[in-house]
């Protein structure tokens, strides 16, 4: 067996995500210690018991998602004694869970990923004023038809582009909000499965980005980025990247880029990756990988049962 370890994106965050870890977990509860630290802010206080409007909000999303990721990957190295490079062959993330997964292969120190993802968040709301941009996802479409749409209803320099490959049947585009209204309708009239506005405050991954990847390439020019003990498949290009110049280049690229979530899977399923494991809040990465490959098997390691019961398997 050959597994990877995968951390999700915005949107699987929830009040109260992590706090059976912290409650469960000396090392887990130090992680969200450290998260707070770096923020100079109780951002567990909001994830345990926040409002859901406190914790959607880009900029506490992001280090919220990461901190609980990599809360279960100390509980496995240090309750476990797991070795992460000896136990995955690859790592990877979904949009800013790829930070977490850097993180956790040892290209920064968590406190380094929690303040790059907050100068993100922010930058990424600031860069499109609310409700000048949003996404859509398109059920039932593939990436052909998603980009064809996006294509079609992209008008008067506004953009509209497929954002995330997220599996076979679910891609989501991102642009101008008049664009994605007018690529909703083209969607439903082809006949599309389901066609939905996704509640997000911006167009993530589109060229619109293009202040916050600004942003992020000065963040990363100055942050203390090492080369990783093992590779992590990047968003943009779906092939493993390990050196610390490509890391900066890669994260960079991703803020106005798509997410190429499909083609990663397909990518370490062809280098002999049978079992995916899915670390943190939610399970929305292994409910893509049934949809990717149903010879992919998936892991959700949200609970210390969840922990508990995949340590017992090594």
């Amino acid at each position: 067996m050959a597994h990877m370890l995968v951390f999700p994106g915005q949107g699987a965050q929830f009040v109260g995500m992590g706090k059976d870890l912290a409650d469960a977990f000396t090392v887990a509860r130090e992680v969200f210690l450290e998260v707070d630290d770096a923020l100079e802010e109780n951002l567990s206080k909001m994830m345990f018991s926040g409002e859901q409007d406190d914790l959607t909000l880009t900029k506490n999303a992001q280090p919220a998602l990461m901190a609980v990721g990599m809360a279960v990957v100390r509980v496995l190295q240090q309750e476990g004694k797991i070795s992460l490079a000896d136990t995955f062959k690859f790592a990877a993330g979904h949009s800013l869970g790829e930070y977490a997964a850097l993180c956790a292969v040892g290209a920064f120190d968590i406190t380094t990923a929690a303040r790059l993802l907050r100068r993100r968040g922010l930058a990424m709301q600031e860069a499109v004023p609310v409700g000048k941009g949003g996404m859509a996802a398109l059920i039932g479409a593939d990436l052909e038809t998603a980009k064809a749409i996006a294509a079609e209803a992209a008008a008067d320099g506004e953009v509209c582009v497929a954002a995330n490959d997220n599996a076979p049947g679910q891609v989501v585009i991102s642009g101008a909000m008049p664009a994605i209204d007018r690529a909703m309708e083209i969607a439903t009239k082809k006949g599309l499965k389901r066609v939905v506005k996704l509640p997000v405050s911006a167009p993530f991954h589109s060229p619109m980005m293009a202040p916050a990847a600004d942003v992020m390439k000065d963040a990363l020019a100055q942050a203390d980025v090492r080369d990783v003990r093992f590779p992590v498949i990047a968003n943009v290009t779906a092939r493993p990247v390990e050196k610390a110049d490509d890391i900066r280049r890669c994260l960079v690229e991703q803020v106005t880029g798509s997410v190429r979530w499909r083609e990663s899977v397909l990518y370490a399923m062809e280098n002999g990756v049978d079992t995916q494991v899915e670390a943190g809040a939610g399970k929305v990465l292994s409910g893509l990988a049934r949809r990717i490959s149903p010879d992919l098997k998936a892991i959700t390691l949200n609970t210390p049962q969840d922990i508990e019961q995949f340590l017992k398997a090594f």
